[in-house]
C-alpha cells in the first residue's frame, strides 16, 4: 500500500508554493490556474493530504480540483498555522517555510482535522453575500459614529447612510432569491423563522453554515458559532470562562443579536431573567440564549421540525 504524502500549500492570488512532508526542503511555485493546478494534481503518486490555509476565494480552485482527484484536502484557519509555527519554534516566515509548516501539520494532526467539503454554486455564493453584507453593516456602523457631532454634514451622512441601506437592501433580496433556488430551504429557512428572535437575515445566516457543513451534534454547531466557553483552569485555580470565538464573527453577532430580540419576547424573557437572578451579566445571559438559539436552529435543521415553545423551561 502506498504512503499518503502530506502536502502543504501557501497560497497567494497568481501562485501557489508546494511543500511535501516526506521529501524534506523540496518546493515548487505552480501557477494558481486551473491547468497548472490540474496538471500537477495528475503528477502526484497517488492520493495525497493536501493541506491550505483559508484566503478568502483564492484557495477554492486547487481545493475543489484536489477534492475532485480523491485526495484528503484541509483547509486551515491562518490563526492555527501561525500559533503551530511559534509551537514549534519557526522564526521565519517565508512561502516555501508556510508550505513546508502547513505539510508537517498536516502529518502529525490530520487526524484531529476536519476534511473539507466543497460547497455548491449556491452555498458559495451565499456565503459571499452574507460576508459582503457584514462589512456594509460594519462600515456604515462606522461611518454613523465618525460623523456624529459634525456640524454642518448631518444631512449629507443621513443620505450615504440611505444609499447604504439600500445596497443592504439589494444584498439581502439576492440572498432571498438564492434561497428560494437552493431545493428544501425555503422550507427549512420557515422553520428556523418560527424561533422568536430569529428573522430573515438572522435565518440565512444560520441556513449557510448548516446546509454546508454535516455537524454531528448541536454542539459541534455551538462551537462552530463560537459561542462555546472556553476553560481556563489550572491546579486549584479555575479560571474565569471566555467564549472561543472561533467561528465566523458575524454569525456570532447575529445570534446575539437574535438573543437581545427574543429576551423581550414572552417566551424567552423568564429565561434571561433567570439568569439575571442568577448573577449573570446582561451580555453573559444573552450569550446564554444565543448558545440556546443556535443549538434550537441544528435540532430544527437536523429533524425537520419546528420551534416548540413548551420544551423551552429555565433550568
Amino acid at each position: 500500500m502506498q504512503k499518503l504524502l502530506n502536502i502543504g500549500v501557501d497560497v497567494a492570488k497568481d501562485a501557489v508554493v508546494v511543500g511535501c512532508d516526506e521529501q524534506g526542503s523540496a518546493v515548487r511555485s505552480i501557477p494558481n490556474q486551473r491547468t497548472a493546478l490540474t496538471a500537477w494534481l495528475a503528477s502526484l503518486p497517488g492520493p495525497s493530504r493536501i493541506g491550505m490555509e483559508a484566503t478568502g476565494c483564492y484557495h477554492e480552485l486547487l481545493a475543489d480540483l484536489a477534492y475532485q482527484r480523491g485526495h484528503t484536502v484541509f483547509v486551515l484557519n491562518p490563526k492555527d498555522t501561525r500559533h503551530y509555527a511559534q509551537a514549534v519554534g519557526l522564526r521565519a516566515k517565508t512561502d516555501r517555510v508556510d508550505a513546508l509548516l502547513i505539510a508537517r501539520l498536516i502529518a502529525h494532526e490530520h487526524a484531529r482535522l476536519h476534511p473539507y467539503l466543497p460547497a455548491t454554486p449556491e452555498q458559495r455564493q451565499l456565503g459571499r453575500l452574507l460576508r459582503r453584507r457584514a462589512q456594509l453593516v460594519k462600515l456604515k456602523g462606522a461611518l454613523k459614529q465618525s460623523m456624529k457631532g459634525v456640524i454642518g454634514l448631518a444631512r449629507d451622512t443621513s443620505a450615504l447612510v440611505a444609499r447604504m441601506d439600500a445596497l443592504i437592501a439589494k444584498l439581502e433580496q439576492r440572498m432571498d432569491g438564492l434561497i428560494a433556488s437552493m431545493p428544501g430551504t425555503q422550507e427549512d429557512r420557515r422553520r428556523l423563522e418560527t424561533i422568536d428572535g430569529v428573522g430573515a437575515v438572522v435565518s440565512i445566516a444560520l441556513i449557510e453554515p448548516l446546509t454546508r457543513l454535516p455537524f454531528r451534534s448541536a454542539d459541534a454547531f455551538v462551537a462552530f458559532t463560537g459561542l462555546d466557553p472556553r476553560p481556563r483552569d489550572s491546579g486549584h485555580k479555575i479560571g474565569k470562562r471566555r467564549l472561543s470565538k472561533r467561528g465566523p464573527a458575524e454569525l456570532r453577532r447575529l445570534l446575539f443579536n437574535a438573543a437581545m430580540a427574543a429576551a423581550r419576547t414572552c417566551v424567552w424573557k423568564p429565561i434571561y431573567e433567570h439568569y439575571r437572578a442568577r448573577g449573570l451579566p446582561t451580555t453573559a445571559a444573552l450569550v446564554v440564549i444565543a448558545r440556546k438559539i443556535a443549538r434550537i436552529a441544528w435540532s430544527i435543521h437536523r429533524y425537520h421540525t419546528s420551534f416548540d415553545p413548551q420544551r423551552l423551561k429555565a433550568p
